[in-house]
């Protein structure tokens, strides 16, 4: 969202123009440029510091320099045009007008969106790009900071996802929760009757070439990961179980995993061994399948600094309920 000044060609040579913004205060030069040009190595940005080809208010500057904000960055000798960064910004706003977000909370530096389930967080037409086309012109311009997702939830999933709007609000979120000084707190609906509170402590293992986490027994492991998940039953009925879910740790599909571990696979998370929404048990082996999973896993409220966000619960979530008499 920072403003490209123009592309000079001359002979073979070109130079480009960048001006920093407020979130590029204090950043070493070379990360900003890396931000900036994301099309070109990180050995060609370091080639042209080298050359005294990268100057900093008409004066040539090094890797290492500390970047003020409202400063002048020229670029020398560039062979063709760099894509940088902002200049691929404006095309989030050619959306489905079908899409809208959800805002639920704006703070310093932080924005919390209830998203939808099937809505993926990562990639085009996804939470992350309307989050981006409501944020043109709403925030400081940049070179090198880019708003973004601060936290996972998978695309069958619904509710809570902060976003950054600056770096020191991304700095500030991302402390605390390696403090773990953020709450999460979850509503499931899952296959079976839980009966009582319970805690579930799980070394967990992910398999990156599967997609997916398995509960492993070898205490030496190296690669497994300590999981703590809190269980409280809200309701059951019919074989059915409404559950709220706090997590002390954020591994990736650890309730997925956990719940289906000690016997409450989620409903329609045919992925661990739950059952379709038909109440039927599906094989995930169909791509067509895959493409159409829904599970019901809302993040429903968040606690961070004192501040309670909290989320909608879907339609669609609660006509489940409804359905499998769990409402009441």
């Amino acid at each position: 969202m920072t403003g490209l000044s123009r592309y000079t060609p001359y002979a073979k040579l070109t130079y480009m123009e960048l001006t920093t913004g407020e979130n590029d205060k204090g950043r070493r030069l070379d990360k900003i440029l890396r931000k900036a040009l994301p099309d070109h190595p990180l050995a060609l940005i370091h080639r042209l510091l080298r050359r005294r080809k990268v100057l900093v208010n008409g004066k040539p500057a090094k890797a290492d320099d500390r970047i003020d904000c409202n400063v002048k960055i020229t670029i020398l000798s560039l062979k063709e045009n760099p894509s940088p960064l902002q200049q691929q910004l404006p095309l989030r706003q050619h959306l489905p007008v079908r899409q809208q977000l959800q805002i639920i909370w704006e703070g310093e530096g932080l924005i919390a969106i209830n998203k939808p389930s099937g809505l993926a967080v990562h990639g085009p037409d996804s939470l992350d790009t309307l989050v981006g086309s409501y944020l043109i012109g709403k925030i400081s311009k940049s070179l090198s900071f880019k708003p973004g997702p601060l936290h996972r939830l998978d695309k069958p999933s619904s509710g809570i996802v902060v976003f950054s709007t600056s770096l020191e609000g991304a700095h500030i979120f991302s402390l605390a929760m390696r403090q773990r000084k953020i709450q999460k707190t979850y509503l499931a609906i899952v296959k079976g009757i839980v009966k009582k509170e319970e805690i579930w402590h799980d070394e967990l293992v992910r398999d990156k070439a599967r997609k997916k986490t398995f509960l492993t027994t070898e205490n030496n492991s190296k690669d497994a990961k300590h999981a703590i998940t809190k269980v409280i039953p809200l309701a059951s009925k019919n074989g059915f179980s409404l559950i709220q879910v706090e997590i002390t740790t954020g591994r990736t599909h650890q309730i997925r995993t956990q719940a289906a571990a000690h016997g409450y696979p989620l409903l329609g998370d045919v992925k661990y061994g739950g059952m379709g929404n038909d109440q039927r048990m599906t094989s995930y082996k169909s791509a067509s399948l895959r493409q159409k999973t829904q599970f019901y896993l809302h993040a429903w409220r968040l606690t961070f600094l004192g501040q309670l966000i909290e989320a909608q619960i879907p339609d669609e979530f609660s006509k489940k309920l409804a359905e499998l008499g769990l409402a009441d």
